[in-house]
């Protein structure tokens, strides 16, 4: 794996905050088995602020991933900005059930952020991924003018109300004859 540039060892560092600075392209997210993007470039900040019996980790993104529109399956970068905060405390074994604390056993050197890392960004990431042309009506797009020339228009819809098949008729009778 990639991703031995995310391990943070904390052990030599004096008390105070660190900066770690990452670039972040699809190599990263590839190596997780994730392919949703077709192209990543992020700037990555880690703060990691050590102190006597805990240490806090501000992590902070910020760049764009190239994804398919949900709609037209055209391409575009969308721009993604996150932020996540962690605090790393010691206890007799290594638990990261909690979003917000990780406890690392006594004894450990260094924090893997790679995880913590990828879970930011995949999340960052809208669920719904439009076009900004989509938005702003400026995408010319063969499958949007497929859209439109299949949505239904307002007097389409009255006219097939109004007409009725007279087969029915006889049975709309007995409801009104009562």
């Amino acid at each position: 794996m990639k991703l031995k540039g995310f391990f943070i060892p904390f052990s030599g560092l004096k008390l105070g905050k660190h900066e770690f600075e990452y670039a972040i392209d699809n190599t990263f997210f590839e190596s997780f088995g994730y392919e949703e993007f077709n192209a990543s470039s992020i700037n990555l900040k880690a703060v990691l602020n050590k102190m006597n019996t805990m240490m806090e980790l501000d992590i902070i993104a910020s760049g764009s991933v190239n994804v398919n529109c949900d709609l037209t399956s055209e391409p575009y970068n969308q721009e993604i900005e996150t932020d996540l905060q962690l605090v790393i405390k010691f206890g007799e074994e290594f638990n990261d059930e909690d979003d917000e604390i990780l406890i690392l056993p006594h004894g450990e050197y260094q924090v893997n952020i790679a995880q913590y890392v990828y879970e930011m960004l995949v999340l960052a990431v809208p669920q719904k991924r439009i076009h900004p042309g989509v938005l702003d009506g400026t995408l010319k797009s063969e499958v949007l003018d497929k859209l439109e020339e299949l949505q239904p228009k307002p007097e389409e819809t009255k006219e097939n109300k109004e007409d009725t098949d007279p087969r029915w008729d006889g049975l709309k009778k007995l409801l009104t004859d009562k």
